[in-house]
C-alpha cells in the first residue's frame, strides 16, 4: 500500500490545498473531529494533517498503525502530543510562518477597535441612527508603551507596527534577539517590568505547560491600571476568570482576544461576549486569502520533504 493522506478541517476555503494535492490519494474530512471519530475515519492513515481543534492525541496515534507523519497547518501543536508521536517514531511537522504579518495586523485591528469604541460607536449608530459623540472619547496609540511577550516573528511584527503607530516598545522573551531589537527599536525588559510599564500588552508565546494561564491573578494585578491586553495566541495563555475580574473590577482598560479558553464550547451568554471593552472574534487572525494559501503550499512542501526522507519543520525532534 502507498501512502495515505488525511486531511481534518477541510472545507470550501481550502481549494488551494486541494488542488496541489490533487495527484495524492487523499481524503478531506470536515468539521472539528473527536479522538474516536479520527480513529474510525482515518485507520489507514499514514499522514495526517489536523488544524487547530481536532486533538491527536496518544489514543489516536497508538490506535492509527500505519501513521508516519503529522503535519499541521498551524504553527501552534497543543493539540497533537508530539512526545508520544516521537516516541513511536512519528514525525510532527508545522507551519512556522504563514502569518506572522497577518496575525499582527489583526491584533492591532482589535487594539484599535478597543481604543476607537468602533464597535460600540457603530452599535449605537445603527440603533439610533444618529450621529452623537458622548460617550465614545477613545485613546491615542502615540507615545503609548506596548510591551511584547514573546519576540518571535508575529511579536516582532507587532513592535514594528506599534513603531509605526509611534508607540515606544518593550519586550519580553526566554531567548533575546538583540539583532532584531536594534533594527526595530524596542528594548527588552523583565516580565514584571514590561508588565507594570506598559499600556497595552500582547501575547505571542506558544501554549505549553510553562506557559498555560501565563496571565493569571498575580499578573494582572501587575499590569498598569486601564492597560489593555491582547491575545492573539493561544486562550490557554489568560487565565479567564481571573481576567473577567480585573476588567469588572477596573484594573484594566479592556482585551481583545481572538483566542479564548475552550473555544469550542464557548456559549453567547459567556461573560467575556457580555463586556463593552472586551472584543472577542471567532480564532480568525490567521484567516486572510493570503494566509490560507502560504499555511496550504508549507503544509505541502512538508509533506514532500518527509517524503523525500528530508523532513523539515519538525517540532519534535
Amino acid at each position: 500500500m502507498g501512502e495515505k493522506l488525511y486531511f481534518l478541517e477541510t472545507d470550501e476555503d481550502h481549494q488551494d490545498l486541494k488542488e496541489m494535492v490533487k495527484d495524492m490519494d487523499c481524503t478531506f474530512l470536515s468539521g472539528v473531529l473527536t479522538e474516536d471519530e479520527i480513529i474510525e475515519n482515518c485507520k489507514d492513515a499514514t499522514i495526517l494533517s489536523t488544524f487547530i481543534y481536532s486533538p491527536v492525541t496518544k489514543k489516536v496515534i497508538d490506535n492509527l498503525p500505519r501513521l508516519k507523519l503529522v503535519a499541521t497547518r498551524a504553527t501552534g501543536f497543543d493539540n497533537i502530543d508530539i512526545q508520544h508521536a516521537k516516541k513511536k517514531g512519528i514525525v510532527v511537522s508545522n507551519v512556522p510562518a504563514y502569518g506572522f504579518n497577518t496575525v499582527a495586523e489583526h491584533g492591532f485591528g482589535l487594539l484599535l477597535n478597543l481604543l476607537r469604541n468602533i464597535t460600540r460607536a457603530q452599535a449605537h449608530l445603527r440603533e439610533t441612527g444618529k450621529f452623537f459623540y458622548k460617550g465614545f472619547k477613545g485613546r491615542d496609540l502615540k507615545d503609548k508603551t506596548l510591551g511584547i511577550i514573546g519576540t518571535g516573528r508575529i511579536g516582532l511584527n507587532m513592535a514594528r507596527i506599534g513603531k509605526g503607530f509611534g508607540m515606544k516598545v518593550i519586550a519580553y522573551d526566554i531567548i533575546l534577539n538583540h539583532q532584531a531589537a536594534k533594527e526595530i527599536g524596542y528594548q527588552y525588559k523583565s516580565l514584571d517590568e514590561v508588565l507594570a510599564e506598559s499600556d497595552v500588552i500582547s501575547l505571542h508565546v506558544p501554549l505549553l505547560p510553562s506557559t498555560y494561564h501565563l496571565i493569571n491573578e498575580e499578573r494582572l494585578k501587575k499590569m498598569k491600571k486601564g492597560a489593555i491586553l491582547i491575545n492573539t495566541a493561544r486562550g490557554g495563555l489568560v487565565d479567564t476568570d481571573a481576567l473577567l475580574k480585573a476588567i469588572d473590577q477596573g484594573h484594566l482598560g479592556g482585551a481583545g482576544l481572538d483566542v479564548v479558553e475552550n473555544e469550542t464550547s464557548l456559549s453567547s451568554n459567556h461573560p467575556l461576549l457580555n463586556r463593552d471593552n472586551v472584543i472577542v472574534t471567532p480564532h480568525i487572525a490567521f484567516y486572510t486569502t493570503e494566509a490560507m494559501n502560504r499555511i496550504a503550499r508549507t503544509t505541502v512542501e512538508n509533506i514532500h520533504a518527509f517524503l523525500r526522507g528530508e523532513p523539515q519543520n519538525v517540532v519534535n525532534k
